[in-house]
């Protein structure tokens, strides 16, 4: 499970235009996105540091997992990514190591990265994250995987 960087930083915030407003006055620079992820109902928005990314996220939804993430711990840090090379192997290998996947599919997140995390039990308490960059100029063939309407990954 060989991790190529620290992908970005995932913050749990109540109201992104108030975050977008603290981190862009902490960071010195405005966010280069923001998107939408409707089948995780939260919006996100990126800025880039360096190499790595911060990533707030607020809910558009009371049965968002971000929203619950709040409600029981309040805003903060929600999760730990990590670029991949190949999502599919980090994942087996994860397995085999005996951390516990919430997913058995890499998922379309935000950013055009396919994603899966794994659960906070096997790593100290931290939801971490693993990424895999599709490329800009990918069609399916060259991902080799397909998107169902929930963001689910099929295998082609």
């Amino acid at each position: 499970m060989a991790f190529n960087k620290v992908e970005h930083i995932g913050i749990a915030v109540k109201d992104l235009d108030a975050a977008n407003e603290v981190y862009t006055q902490l960071l010195g620079v405005a966010p280069y996105k923001q998107e939408l992820v409707e089948s995780e109902h939260v919006m996100t928005s990126f800025f880039q540091v360096g190499e790595t990314k911060i990533e707030l996220l607020a809910a558009t939804a009371p049965e968002s997992a971000i929203a619950r993430f709040i409600e029981k711990r309040g805003e903060g840090i929600h999760h730990t990514a990590y670029g991949v090379d190949d999502i599919e192997a980090a994942m087996r290998e994860a397995e085999e190591k005996g951390f516990r996947l919430l997913n058995e599919k890499p998922k379309r997140g935000a950013d055009n990265m396919l994603v899966c995390f794994i659960h906070p039990k096997s790593c100290n308490g931290v939801l971490v994250e693993l990424c895999q960059k599709i490329p800009d100029n990918a069609d399916k063939a060259d991902v080799q995987l397909t998107i169902s309407n929930d963001n689910a990954i099929i295998e082609k």
